[in-house]
């Protein structure tokens, strides 16, 4: 029989600028305590979307800190964690590399906390490299130590796209429970959200143009437009990069939805992959969105017609970001906890299917 648990409470470690937390809070049944990231920009953000959440920033690996994490948690009666750990030596060259690797010394730490919180139910996401390298061999040590804990996992390769993203984001999973095994959520949609369905109402600036702070000139176009508008009366972080008149020149040559194949072969540039200089396609999902999108060079991430690359806001609306979600900091910072956010809506529909697990309903 599956204990009773009315309500999860949230240590979101690693939390960046909160997209787990923010998706989870979309259902009622969750809700974050307590939240850390090393990263002080990321926490300011963190802190004004989500007040209510107690946000330090510190090092995991620091012992104060990790002490801190541990007394703030048990004085919330945290009950899940959530996070992603960055893992980066799960494969060298086609070598094994495990727990031992230095690289995956945060990976340990996560776990190191899951011993002391024992929490009801935690969740681990990460690239999907991570499943599939070295031929699963670092999965399961992962696994191996996930069950000394005492946990059963499920784990799996989900797309944010199949979750309402309009986004081709692939990102391993990892459910643990003390309650059984809990399966990842299955695909919500028939239909793709497309780029157009998520930024058509935002295509008015020019490189360059725009402000932190602005009024919305048009009306929503799709469905998605007025579901990621919501309760917000402003659009923020609605501001174009301001390109150099070379990379401008260089758009102007890309007809819409196209890339740099169709610039003369001197133009092209010594970059080595493909989708460099490229444009998103309106009727298509997004390539994965990353750290870099506001540089016309860096992949496919120029509007599908105008000539710029799209904005943070647009960045953040093709990761299923309310528009009343601000982000702060300088432009440096806000594209990273962009880039590196979990999309909320995969995060949502992770807690929809722990939360149906427990036979929550949602309440209305």
């Amino acid at each position: 029989m599956i204990s009773k648990i009315n309500e999860f409470r949230i240590l979101d470690l690693f939390c960046g600028a909160g997209g787990i937390s923010w998706g989870m809070h979309k259902n009622s049944h969750f809700k974050t305590r307590v939240a850390l990231d090393f990263d002080e920009k990321a926490v300011t953000t963190f802190k004004n979307n989500m007040p209510d959440t107690v946000v330090l920033v510190g090092d995991i690996t620091d012992k104060e800190v990790k002490k801190k994490v541990v007394s703030l948690s048990r004085k919330s009666e945290v009950n899940m964690i959530v996070g992603g750990p960055p893992c980066q030596g799960y494969s060298m060259k086609g070598k094994k590399l495990g727990f031992d690797d230095p690289r995956n010394f945060l990976f340990r730490e996560y776990l190191d906390l899951v011993e002391k919180l024992q929490p009801e139910v935690f969740l681990i996401e990460n690239v999907k490299g991570l499943l599939l390298s070295a031929n699963g061999w670092f999965k399961d040590e992962i696994v191996n130590a996930i069950k000394k804990l005492g946990y059963v996992v499920e784990f799996g390769i989900l797309n944010a796209a199949d979750f309402g993203v309009p986004q081709s984001r692939e990102r391993a999973i990892f459910i643990c429970s003390k309650h059984g095994a809990i399966s990842l959520p299955k695909p919500i949609v028939t239909k793709y959200v497309t780029v157009r369905d998520a930024i058509e109402d935002l295509a008015y600036l020019e490189s360059g143009q725009g402000a932190f702070e602005q009024e919305y000139t048009t009306k929503p176009k799709s469905k998605y437009q007025v579901k990621i508008r919501g309760k917000s009366t402003k659009l923020y972080n609605h501001k174009a990069s301001n390109h150099k008149k070379v990379a401008i020149d260089k758009l102007k040559l890309i007809p819409p939805e196209q890339g740099k194949e169709c610039l003369p072969e001197e133009l092209r540039g010594n970059q080595k992959f493909k989708t460099t200089w490229g444009r998103l396609k309106w009727d298509a999902v997004s390539p994965t969105i990353d750290t870099r999108f506001d540089a016309s060079s860096n992949g496919t991430n120029n509007h599908p017609f105008l000539n710029r690359a799209i904005t943070p806001r647009e960045a953040a609306r093709i990761q299923s970001f309310d528009d009343e979600f601000i982000f702060w900091g300088a432009k440096v910072h806000i594209r990273k906890q962009i880039g590196n956010a979990v999309p909320p809506l995969l995060a949502e529909a992770i807690a929809n299917r722990i939360a149906d697990y427990f036979g929550l309903e949602e309440e209305k």
